[in-house]
């Protein structure tokens, strides 16, 4: 049970740095054009860049459907997991505090928010394919440690 908690978290861990890469080479890459409009205003709710959220849960549902059939690599059933896993902080933390797709109601006066939050907008400042800030996504440098303005930052009272 170990050997499978550890390939869940060593997943998500190493989805860290697949999520870096892809954004970088293949979003700001050879697919730009399904990632363009997630730099730019576009009508509507969905996104041709939510393409990418498909392909990821095509490739998580096929380990973890692997793993469950094919004994021998049951392993890939935990590490379809730890892909699923990434998957739904991303999609929380990208789609819904970020980018506020989804109307939820959180607070983001967290250091660790701020930080994320204010690498993800310096990122968007760039609407072209060149040029654009990389980070990975659930970790931003410490040179991102300011506080960012959002719909629901209330001004701190002074004394």
């Amino acid at each position: 049970m170990l050997v499978n908690v550890a390939l869940v978290l060593g997943t998500f861990l190493f989805m860290e740095g697949v999520a870096w890469f892809t954004h970088k080479y293949v979003m700001h890459g050879f697919l730009w054009s399904w990632h363009r409009d997630h730099h730019n205003h576009h009508p509507g709710f969905f996104e041709r860049n939510d393409l990418f959220a498909v392909v990821f849960s095509l490739t998580a549902i096929s380990l973890i459907l692997i793993g469950v059939e094919v004994p021998s690599l049951s392993f890939l059933t935990w590490i379809g997991a730890g892909v699923t896993l990434y998957g739904f902080f991303y999609f929380v933390f990208h789609d819904v505090i970020v980018h506020r797709r989804v109307k939820v109601k959180i607070n983001t006066d967290g250091r660790y928010m701020q930080r994320i939050m204010r690498a993800h907008y310096i990122h968007h400042k760039v609407h072209t394919k060149q040029g654009a800030e990389a980070f990975g996504f659930l970790y931003a440098p410490k040179k991102y440690d300011r506080p960012v303005k959002t719909p629901s930052s209330k001004p701190k009272p002074t004394a």
